[in-house]
């Protein structure tokens, strides 16, 4: 291989021939995806990350011949040769180069391969922890190449939109201080503070309103976020978020420039042009109508109140709800149940607190369900004309106060969508939900805590309730959902430190407390921190739905699994010894722990 020295190993990519390029003598290197011997003579699928080519190899050239004749799977060639058109019939117009093929004059064997544990193609069945262990194979097959390639796509139109509308890309710190932001914190020792603890960031949150106090205005990164939490399909202990943080703006600000960042995204990845501005809704008004605060409104099946139709209701699960300061609501849908579906969407009801399901299956001789027997006229022809059911539709009930009723039904929604599968009104629906509730009451430890994260700002307008009544006052958080996801999550923050505090203080920490944990960014408010917002949007949830996959694992190079774990490098592993030794850390670990 010593000529290979002096010249290069390819001149031209595999996927990126075409007709064009008939006659020429190319060099291609890559790696054997399948090799056919027809008639003595080998036909070879040479694969490189833009594609696949046909390569022909006769036994007139016989070095060339010999050398094909030992090829396996995914072993690494050089092929020399020139470009020719495929004879008439034999071409494949499912191949992107299925016009041409390459008739070698040279093979060469740069490397081999071992006895796959799985096939490289988009037919494999291998198991996920098979495939994350040998995922410098996975990583070669074509569907986890393109979602690698959109997520670039997706990062740079990011970054280009972004520093085109004025933002600087600044680097926040990764070892830094534990503070309370929702989820546990990844601790990292100190060798040189002994007893002392790194801990490395859930968000940029603090940083990037350190560097709004710093006269930046406007700051983007592509931040990497860690949160010891269980994992799901759509959560890593390690994600990327695209963070923005503006100064001098209003929310209606900080949403035209996510806008403006989403229509370059949409226009480079998938060729789209988005209608903007975004729809918007308060928050309110998504838990009443559909019953979560991250709707997919493509479908209907809108919740329906019901509260002022029974408020005398006979029957007695409904008028005890009422009249306790609970409501009524509803959702409809045409579909058939079975009463193990419906027994099955009962215990997801009570999952969320609900005590049963009622549920009425509409006839054309009428309300057919336990219920009817207790229905009054007028509230049958109530239900009708607010559900717009009709024979053959079932609507179920929830009866309770209006949180934990507006989540069952949000469920059963969820479930309705699933069973019917309607056609969506459109393929992707964005949508802003704003004046989320500023605290949510822990009953456990009887005080306040954030709805979302503790720098959040409540409307101007409500400031004076937080004496009065903190679980009333409603936020100037938002978040952005497309198709029913959360991808953006964003606020006004506190930028004044008389107002942080008092809010710090409604959630039970002290001065002291308040001082400890967030000394950092309470001192830069107090010197003259402009008004600011901003968002951070998960990147791997976006490019997740660009690439239509369920799961965030499939659009991340080297994800962990469910148990946290990376099957690639073993991590997390144990460590010697003298290592926790010069950490000053002794481990009390269960039976069997290390």
């Amino acid at each position: 291989m010593s000529d290979l020295l002096d010249h290069p190993i390819r001149t031209h990519c595999a996927g990126a021939l075409n007709a064009s390029a008939v006659g020429q003598s190319v060099r291609l290197a890559g790696w054997v995806h399948s090799r056919r011997d027809h008639g003595g003579v080998f036909f070879l699928d040479l694969r490189d990350r833009t594609g696949l080519v046909q390569v022909v190899v006769r036994p007139e050239k016989a070095e060339a011949f010999l050398a094909t004749g030992k090829l396996g799977g995914e072993w690494v060639v050089s092929i020399k040769g020139v470009v020719g058109r495929r004879p008439q019939g034999a071409e494949n117009p499912k191949m992107a180069t299925g016009e041409i093929e390459v008739s070698a004059d040279e093979v060469r064997i740069l490397n081999t391969c071992k006895a796959l544990p799985f096939e490289v193609d988009e037919r494999s069945t291998a198991g996920e922890e098979t495939r994350l262990k040998y995922r410098f194979l996975d990583l070669r097959r074509r569907r986890m190449l393109h979602n690698l390639t959109l997520r670039h796509t997706v990062a740079m139109a990011a970054r280009n939109a972004l520093s085109g509308d004025g933002f600087l890309e600044i680097e926040t710190p990764i070892l830094t201080k534990a503070t309370p932001e929702g989820a546990r914190d990844f601790l990292v020792p100190s060798r040189l503070n002994p007893g002392a603890f790194y801990a490395l960031p859930q968000s940029p949150q603090i940083f990037k309103q350190i560097l709004m106090a710093g006269g930046v205005e406007r700051y983007m990164q592509l931040a990497r976020a860690f949160r010891d939490e269980d994992l799901r399909a759509d959560r890593q202990p390690e994600h990327t978020q695209i963070d923005v943080e503006m100064s001098f703006v209003t929310e209606a600000d900080v949403h035209a420039a996510a806008e403006r960042m989403m229509k370059a995204i949409f226009k480079e990845a998938l060729g789209l042009d988005l209608a903007t501005p975004f729809a918007r809704l308060d928050y309110a008004d998504a838990m009443s109508r559909f019953g979560s605060d991250k709707p997919d409104q493509r479908y209907g099946l809108e919740i329906v109140e019901l509260t002022d139709l029974f408020r005398d209701a006979r029957f007695k699960v409904f008028g005890e709800a009422v009249r306790g300061g609970g409501v009524v609501r509803a959702v409809s849908c045409e579909a058939a149940y079975s009463r193990a579906e419906i027994d099955t969407l009962t215990d997801l009801a009570k999952t969320h607190g609900a005590k049963g399901l009622a549920w009425i299956k509409w006839t054309e001789n009428g309300p057919e369900c336990p219920i009817a027997k207790f229905l009054s006229p007028s509230e049958i022809q109530g239900l009708l004309s607010r559900t717009g059911a009709k024979p053959g539709w079932y609507t179920f009930f929830a009866a309770d106060k209006e949180l934990p009723a507006s989540l069952t039904l949000g469920a059963i929604r969820k479930e309705l969508i699933a069973k019917t599968k309607p056609q969506p009104s459109t393929p992707w629906h964005f949508c802003w939900i704003t004046r989320f509730p500023l605290l949510e009451w822990e009953s456990e430890e009887k005080r306040w805590t954030f709805a979302h994260n503790p720098f959040t700002a409540p409307l101007e307008e409500e400031i004076a309730k937080l004496d009065s009544d903190p679980g009333s006052v409603r936020s100037r958080q938002y978040d952005l959902v497309l198709n029913g996801v959360e991808l953006a999550s964003g606020s006004m923050r506190n930028h004044r430190g008389d107002l942080q505090r008092k809010i710090f203080g409604l959630m039970g920490f002290d001065a002291a407390e308040q001082e400890r944990l967030f000394g950092l960014i309470l001192s830069a408010l107090d010197f003259g921190a402009p008004p600011h917002g901003g968002f951070g949007l998960g990147l791997d949830r976006l490019c997740a739905l660009l690439c239509g996959e369920d799961s965030i694992r499939e659009v991340i190079a080297f994800p962990k699994t469910q148990k946290g774990t990376d099957p690639l490098s073993e991590a997390p592993g144990p460590v010697k010894d003298l290592q926790l030794k010069d950490l000053h850390i002794k481990l009390d670990l269960p039976p069997g722990g290390r």
